[in-house]
């Protein structure tokens, strides 16, 4: 199965921690929020595939997983500091605990590109 053609995915997940400011909030304004700084923001890279998962009642590491797939790191660098600038990060309602980057299939590409060598 050749996979040289292929451009490689990036995929990110985020760790986050929910701040006391945005447990505070009702959840009709954490719901505004997101959608407001997250989701407006996003609109503006449409290349880039976002998907959140709830971990809070299964570890203390963290409270949010966001998953970040991008085929352009740029678009994912910029909307990473459209993220930062916006009250999600700058109140904070959310900290950021580690960043996870990670290339889907990235072995195969590697093989790929080692077998024609």
């Amino acid at each position: 199965m050749q996979h040289t053609d292929k451009i490689a995915t990036y995929t990110f997940f985020l760790m986050l921690v929910a701040t006391e400011h945005w447990l505070s909030l009702s959840r009709p304004e954490r719901h505004r929020l997101s959608h407001e700084h997250v989701g407006a923001s996003l609109q503006k890279f449409p290349e880039l595939r976002l998907r959140y998962f709830d971990a809070e009642a299964f570890t203390a590491d963290c409270s949010d997983l966001m998953m970040i797939q991008a085929g352009d790191l740029t678009a994912y660098y910029d909307f990473i500091e459209t993220l930062r600038d916006s009250p999600m990060f700058t109140v904070p309602y959310f900290r950021v605990v580690r960043i996870i980057p990670t290339i889907e299939d990235g072995y195969r590409q590697f093989e790929d590109r080692a077998a024609q060598a």
